[in-house]
Order: structure tokens, then sequence, then C-alpha cells
């Protein structure tokens, strides 16, 4: 096991990145205020893992609500399903010591973090994130939410886990499909601020797509390590230039399409890879990155089994969805671009031609 920290004080929380961890719930009860818990899954991952960690957690002690399974999938990602979980905790009396749990990939955590932060105006939270991009990604750093028909995850909250328990054995049941998706979040820390992780990536890709378990659990530590030093330094993402926005390279364009084609008809992780093409295309318009480091850029993404081009919704579809983004500030659209492989800035000013130029470039035609 492999254990990283993310430094912010008070709210400090360790991740633990290894295989076999849902048998050691000892790692689990050491961050519980009191021996009770209640655990949201979904349809897909309870029937996998959910009777390892409730007979796990029995045999030390602890009690349990009965859990929580919701239907899979981004298009559950709402308020009537955040109802149901709330439903849950009041029927069964669950009070502000009651720990709850997110096994699942990234919509359970989002779902079950957001009612964890306001019910009963916060409850302990523990993530057990099952797929390669909730580990990486979505699990780290204290983002949870709902979605909105207008736009992606635009209701939500700031709330910390108490601890998030990275299983790398989960990743051997997730689909090809969702490995992939994963695999954009991971190339994104090597786009943003991490050139040599990204070269690793370049060297390493093909073991990671046969799930070599030494490169994946490398792959996760190293983005976390990333993510958690960016959270560390700006929690509510309120630095004015960079800083935890950084960790958004693709979103913009991204939520578009996820919103634009319908929540759950693309992977989140696809989303990103199309939109980090996009800001790519729109940093080579604007003179930042070269022509080849373009082009490595979509072949790397390509390697991957993402995809590079993006739906054909219109520019005025995309810059209309994009206006919804929780980046523009005072009316002023800000995005992620690359100035480098590896170093990534935010910039409210590009010339709207080059946006709708480099929306339309990369769009299927």
């Amino acid at each position: 096991m492999r254990t990283l920290n993310v430094a912010l004080g008070a709210r400090a929380y360790p991740i633990h990145i290894g295989g076999g961890l849902l048998q050691q719930p000892e790692l689990i009860t050491r961050h519980l205020r009191t021996p009770r818990v209640a655990i949201v899954s979904n349809t897909v991952v309870a029937p996998l893992y959910l009777n390892s960690l409730v007979g796990g957690l029995e045999k030390v002690g602890v009690g349990m609500t009965p859990p929580i399974v919701v239907p899979d999938g981004e298009a559950h990602k709402t308020a009537a399903t955040l109802d149901i979980i709330y439903g849950h905790l009041l029927a069964q009396r669950c009070d502000r010591s009651t720990t709850v749990i997110a096994l699942g990939g990234g919509v359970i955590g989002d779902l079950a973090g957001f009612a964890a932060a306001t019910y009963q105006r916060g409850v302990p939270f523990i993530q057990i994130p099952t797929t390669l991009l909730s580990q990486v990604d979505s699990s780290v750093g204290g983002k949870t939410g709902i979605n909105h028909p207008l736009g992606k995850n635009m209701i939500g909250a700031f709330w910390q886990p108490q601890l998030v328990l990275a299983d790398t054995d989960t990743l051997n049941t997730l689909p090809d499909r969702e490995l992939s998706a994963g695999l954009a979040e991971v190339i994104k820390y090597g786009l943003i601020r991490d050139l040599p992780f990204l070269e690793w990536l370049e060297a390493n890709l093909d073991r990671l797509l046969a799930r070599d378990t030494e490169a994946l659990t490398w792959a996760i530590e190293r983005s976390c390590a990333n993510k958690a030093e960016v959270v560390a330094d700006d929690e509510l993402e309120t630095a004015k230039e960079g800083g935890r926005a950084l960790l958004n390279l693709g979103h913009t364009f991204g939520h578009a399409i996820e919103t634009g084609v319908g929540y759950g008809e693309w992977l989140h992780g696809e989303a990103v890879a199309a939109g980090m093409v996009m800001a790519a295309e729109l940093s080579r318009r604007l003179g930042w990155l070269s022509g080849a480091d373009f082009e490595r850029t979509v072949a790397l993404l390509e390697r991957a089994g993402l995809p590079v081009e993006s739906p054909a919704l219109g520019v005025d579809r995309y810059l209309d969805l994009m206006s919804h983004d929780k980046k523009v500030i005072a009316g002023r659209l800000r995005l992620v671009l690359l100035k480098g492989l590896g170093e990534a800035v935010t910039f409210s000013d590009a010339p709207s031609g080059d946006v709708r130029g480099a929306i339309e470039a990369c769009c299927v035609t």
C-alpha cells in the first residue's frame, strides 16, 4: 500500500492506494467518529464489492444502515437520486456522527459526497472509488454535486472526505471503455503540469491498457500526488490565475459535450479527452503550442482509446453551453489552455474567432 496526504490543515486526509484494501477494514475504522456508517453504491458496483466491504466492517464491530443502492450512470446524478439518499438517512435516523461511505465511481462519489455535505449541515464522508477516473481525480479534492439539465456539476459543495481508499483490485472488473475514460484524466496531469509524467505515459501506455498492476499503481499515485498539491494550494478554486482551475483542462468543452448530447451518452473521460483536443487546438491557434506538440497530444489520446473528435452540436450551441461554465466570471469565459506540454494557464482573452475556429476544426464533419 502507498499513502499520500492531502495537506489541508485540520481537514487533511490520507489517500491509500493498493490491492486488497477492501479486506482491511481497520483502514476505515480509524476514521470513524462512531461505529456506524451508511454505504452508498450503485446497481453495477454493489453486486461486485458491497458484500466484501460490509463483511469486513461487521467483523470489526461497525454497525450500518441497510445499503443505499441507486441506479448506475451519469443520467442519475440528479436531485431525485439525491433525495433517495436523504430519505434513507432520515428514515434510518442517521445523526451527525454517522459516516457516509461512497462505494463506486465518480457519480456515486459526487452524489454521496453532496448528501454528506448537506445532510444535517454536514456529516463525515469516506471515498472508496472503484473506477480509474474516480481513483485519480473525482475522489480527491472535495468537489461534490449533481447535474442540472442546463449544466453539469452546477449544483454542489466543497466537502472533503476523511479518507480515500483506492483499491486497485477493483480495476480488474472495469470495462475497457471505462479504463480508457480514466486514462483521459491521467493524461491531463501530464499535460497541465508534469511533463516527465507525460513522457512516462507515452512510454508505458501499453502497460496501462494491459492493466499491469505496477504501472497502474504508479499512475494513480502520480496523478493523486499532482492533484493533492494543487488542491492544497487552492482548495476552493479561488485563485485569480492558475490554481485549481488548471485541473479543468478540457472540461469546459467536455461538459458542453456531455450536456449537449445528453448525460451518459459520452463518459466523462471521453468528453474531457475531446475537450482537451479542442483546448490544444485553440492553444495552437494562439501560437503557444507547436503543431508537433498538438499532434503528440492527439496521438497519445488516440492510443488510449479515447475520442479526439467532438460531436457536431454546432458552434453556437457549444458557446451557449460553455457560457454556463463555473469558470465564467463577470460574463467572461475563462479557459484552461496550454502554453506548452506540461504548462497550463487560465486565459480569458482568446479572440472569439479563434475559439469558434478551434471548436469547428475539432468537430465531426
